[in-house]
């Protein structure tokens, strides 16, 4: 029973853990808040597990349900049981006597904030606005939909914890097993982007109310069910996970994920990522947790982390220091303990009385394990208080500071309270008043307008008046940019300050309009090249990543002139991550910063900044990227420099093949030192070549340069390559160096080929057979052999797909009717012939009947669940050899990852029809060459020397254009036809619950 509970618990001696609310009046608290009124508001989650209204068609081992709709949203929802309740001390003793319910019936609920005349609720798949103008806590009408798409597929990890930044946007925490297709709605309730925002799980995001913007402030991170902005306006998220309390976000940065279960960094130039808050090892896990930065739980808590860790049942008091441009975190204890193992605390916020609240979610199990479902308790929940024992903590009753005037709650600023700070700065920058500012200033009084005027404090060393007057300065200028904008003004006094976070947050004010003025992109210059603070320098780092290259190049150039931040945790990336930001689209200015050879010896640059440069050029394999990267070697100023280029590339095509490089790029490296073994066989030095063969040929070299090393001869047609080739393609124990081989033959018109590959085709694995296929369909002849092997009983005609069969078919061509290379005499009569004698009744479907196919299998799949593992394996069988989802399988046809994959009948009309809409970009060609293959892909990559083939089989081919004798678009999709027609209707379920699944799977799960 709560009366129980509440004698379980072991606290420190100077703490009093005190029970405040308990079932039937909450049950499942999963989120707490307190309003302007000093009221508490309750998020009760008691529709969790599972979404009302909806029907889960598959489910991974993580928990990652496929539904079959999207719930609408109120008021047409499907009306769950989660409540948001509102709990008030009416008479300031410390009891909250007064309840009442603001809504009902909500489903998936999980957070709320206040503030623009009524209540923000982040209702996933929904962030909502409830209008209460009247301040009467009853909603004034239907709700507004702001953004949509947030994901469903696990409630656990569900987006969460919405609260207000310093600068105006509503912050919230998105967990590690949901996804995100987020649509912003206009105040008419139409959506204003006509594409979703793609949202991977574990981020920090934002929305700007009025602005009408949503962005991910930072990805990645761990499972985040919880977001604490210290008094610096500094963003952190506690951790689903061991060995860490949690992560310290920055603007624009990159973060850890659980990479082989949530899938990847959405920028795949990121080359790296900021690990969680070094820490020594810990149970997991820190679910949430607050800063105690105010001192009224007692001095030795102040600056020091309180977190709750529901597993174990109890809080922990950990040190949080810095560590560079971020912090470490160092465990001191345990302040609450409890001997009822269904103490489970959730959440843990600040109230406006200085005490630290906790929901208590009290039960057995805080999660949806699958063995555990339907052992949950729906009806129990608690609060907790934690304050301090004795005369530190007193209860009064709040005043309502929607009432007060500006200069009372301007008195607020000076408040060691953080909550009640945000409350009076949320209030003030609502009003918005003109004549704000010089209230504002004058209530303050002299100490602020010092720090705004930028005089240094007169005290030596480091004194409490210190720090309340840095907090006064940050505090005004959050509230004077809410309320009037960045004027020069503002930005001169911020960039003057003293105080360190004043000018941190001066430059990320102005960069968030992604532009900054001239008189702004000078001071911002001048001070990446004087500025003595770290954290100050990550976050211009982090505003050059957001602005124009024009204006980021000058910031960047500055700040990589300090030396001594090359060793900095973060610095390094976040540099980085500014200047690959320009890559694609501003490549001109990322050269002129590197046109100043002194720069690359900067040890930032030469540390950290000229392999991933290289290899993020290099690793699009596109011409005009390869050719920057000529640009680079001709930069490069000498041996250790090149060397860190050669590194980047060599990365950049580890397991790729080297097709197509331009003779620019193999010259400069020639030039600069950076050729290796690999590109002497490139460019046909008979010692390298050599080498090479030597080395393609030893099984126990390294797997990845043997694959390099066979791809580069395979465009290079060494004629002393082909017993190596075939020697590998029939002994290689990898089966990716046995299809680069079948790949590389392709381009050696030597008759014992085809012989040598019908002999060993039967005891081919599949995808290897494919290969092989694709090799024999290129050139006439051996595709003839082919024919006459299947004709002879040699070869089993069961094995030859259907799709070969016509690409083999159209090798009846201009160029064989006018005698070329590789045509036998006689030979397109000869396979013309075959192929009706072998495969007399193949055609293709016609309309009718792939919709009527289409209309059966909708059918099927809905019918039942399928599993997503075995429909891994099928996908990887069926359709991975050309698509890649969540980073496994191909690249022949369109990544499947941000396809809208839960549109079931568009999926079914791609897969079974899949000529009815070919994408822009994957249109097939048909390649005749002089020296007599026929080759079918699509145009991976082109300019005036060369195209860059994706075959069906995997496939990289450069083909010179001297040497292409015609190219023709096919007018048909690469992708064939009847890729479904071998699947059970159970595998056909499988495989589309894998299709449909939002997140990637363990493999072996």
């Amino acid at each position: 029973s709560p009366e129980e509970a509440a004698k379980s618990f072991h606290v420190a001696d100077d703490l009093v853990f005190e029970q405040v609310l308990a079932e039937p009046i909450v049950a499942q608290p999963v989120f707490l808040t307190f309003d302007e009124r000093g009221r508490m508001w309750v998020v009760q989650y008691r529709q969790y597990p599972h979404p009302a209204g909806l029907k889960m068609v598959s489910r991974d081992n993580f928990w990652r349900a496929v539904y079959d709709k999207v719930p609408p949203p109120p008021p047409n929802h499907f009306k769950g049981a989660d409540k948001i309740t509102i709990h008030e001390d009416t008479d300031g003793d410390g009891t909250f006597d007064k309840h009442k319910t603001f809504l009902d019936g909500l489903n998936i609920a999980t957070s709320v904030a206040f503030g623009r005349g009524g209540v923000f609720v982040l209702n996933p798949p929904y962030l909502l606005f409830y209008a209460d103008k009247n301040r009467d806590d009853v909603p004034d009408g239907d709700p507004q939909v702001l953004l949509s798409g947030f994901g469903l597929e696990d409630t656990h990890s569900v987006a969460n914890s919405l609260r207000w930044g310093p600068d105006g946007w509503l912050y919230g925490c998105q967990g590690s097993t949901v996804t995100g297709n987020i649509l912003v709605y206009g105040a008419a309730g139409k959506a204003l982007n006509e594409k979703s925002i793609y949202s991977q799980g574990q981020n920090i995001w934002r929305y700007h109310p009025e602005k009408r913007i949503y962005e991910v402030f930072s990805e990645g991170g761990g499972n985040a069910f919880g977001l604490e902005i210290d008094s610096a306006g500094r963003i952190f998220s506690g951790h689903n996970g061991g060995n860490t309390r949690g992560f310290h976000y920055m603007q624009g940065a990159y973060l850890q994920k659980g990479f082989d279960k949530h899938g990847p960094l959405s920028n795949p130039y990121a080359f790296g990522y900021f690990p969680q808050m070094p820490h020594p090892d810990v149970d997991r896990f820190t679910h949430n947790f607050v800063l105690c930065e105010h001192g009224a739980l007692g001095w030795r808590y102040i600056n020091k982390l309180i977190g709750v860790e529901p597993l174990q049942g109890r809080l922990v008091l950990s040190e949080i220091t810095p560590d560079g441009s971020t912090f470490r975190t160092r465990d001191l204890g345990h302040p609450v303990t409890s001997d009822d193992k269904w103490f489970r605390p959730v959440d843990i916020k600040l109230g406006p009385d200085g005490a630290l609240y906790v929901c208590d979610w009290y039960d057995r199990q805080v999660n949806h394990y699958r063995n555990h479902e339907g052992q949950m308790d729906a009806s129990n929940g608690r609060i907790y208080r934690l304050r301090s024992k004795g005369a530190e903590w007193s209860p009064a009753k709040h005043p309502d500071l929607a009432n007060q005037s500006n200069s009372f709650l301007s008195t607020f600023f000076v408040l060691p309270n953080r909550s009640l700070r945000e409350q009076a700065r949320r209030i003030l920058s609502e009003r918005g008043t003109p004549p704000l500012r010089d209230g504002l200033i004058e209530a303050i009084g002299m100490p602020i307008k010092r720090i705004l005027d930028g005089e240094p404090p007169r005290d030596s060393g480091f004194t409490m008046r210190q720090v309340f007057e840095a907090q006064l300065a940050l505090e005004s200028l959050w509230l004077l940019y809410r309320t009037e904008g960045m004027t020069d003004g503002l930005a001169a006094a911020g960039f003057a300050s003293p105080a360190s976070e004043v000018r941190a947050w001066t430059i990320r004010l102005l960069g968030d309009e992604r532009r900054v003025s001239p008189a702004g992109l000078k001071n911002l210059t001048d001070l990446a090249a004087i500025e003595s603070n770290l954290e100050v320098r990550a976050q211009l780092a982090c505003t050059a990543k957001r602005l124009p290259a024009a204006q980021s190049m000058p910031i960047v150039r500055n700040l990589l002139a300090h030396d001594r931040d090359a060793a900095d945790p973060r610095q390094p990336l976040l540099l980085w991550w500014a200047i690959e930001d320009k890559c694609a689209t501003d490549r001109d200015a990322v050269l002129g910063l590197f046109a100043d050879r002194e720069l690359w010896r900067a040890p930032i640059v030469q540390q950290h900044l000229l392999s991933r440069l290289m290899r993020r050029f290099a690793a699009t394999g596109k011409r005009d990227d390869l050719l920057t990267c000529a640009k680079l070697f001709v930069l490069s100023p000498g041996a250790d420099q090149t060397a860190q280029l050669t590194r980047g590339f060599e990365e950049a095509y580890q397991g790729r093949p080297m097709a197509g490089l331009p003779e620019e790029l193999l010259s400069a490296m020639e030039r600069a030192g950076g050729e290796s073994v690999l590109l002497g066989a490139r460019r046909g030095k008979p010692a390298a070549v050599a080498q090479a063969l030597a080395l393609i040929a030893d099984p126990k070299a390294d797997a990845s340069r043997r694959l390099q090393l066979i791809q580069v001869l395979g465009e290079t047609k060494q004629a002393s390559a082909v017993p190596a080739l075939l020697t590998v393609a029939r002994d290689a124990k990898q089966a990716d160096l046995r299809k680069a081989a079948l790949g590389a033959l392709q381009a050696y018109d030597s008759p014992d080929i085809a012989g040598e590959i019908l002999t060993q085709l039967a005891s081919y694995p599949n995808d290897v057979r494919a290969a092989a296929f694709g090799l024999l369909a290129s050139r006439a002849n051996w595709a003839l052999a082919l024919l006459q092997a299947v004709d002879a009983g040699r070869m089993d005609k069961g094995a030859v797909p259907n799709d070969l069969v016509r690409r083999i078919r159209g090798l009846e061509s201009p160029r064989s009717r006018e005698g070329g290379l590789s045509s036998p005499p006689g030979g397109d009569a000869a396979i013309v012939a075959l192929i009706t004698k072998l495969w007399p009744n193949i055609r293709q479907a016609t309309s009718a009947e792939l919709e009527k196919e289409i209309a059966r299998l909708a059918e099927v799949i809905n019918l039942t669940t399928g599993s997503p593992y075995a429909g891994k394996k099928l996908f990887m069988e069926n359709c991975g050899v050309c698509h890649k989802l969540f980073t496994k399988g191909g690249e022949i046809g369109p990544d499947l990852t941000v396809y809208q994959r839960g549109d079931l009948p568009n999926l079914l009309l791609n897969i079974v029809n899949p000529n009815a809409e070919i994408r822009e970009g994957y249109e097939s060609f048909l390649v005749e060459t002089k020296d007599g293959r026929s080759l079918t892909g699509f145009r991976a990559d082109q300019d005036a020397q060369v195209v860059v083939l994706r075959t069906p089989d995997g496939q990289t081919v450069p083909l010179p254009r001297a040497e292409i004798a015609s190219m023709e678009p096919a007018g048909a999709s690469l992708m064939p036809e009847g890729l479904l027609a071998n699947l059970s209707d159970q595998q056909v379920r499988d495989l589309f619950a894998y299709l449909r699944s939002t997140q990637p799977l363990n493999d072996g799960n």
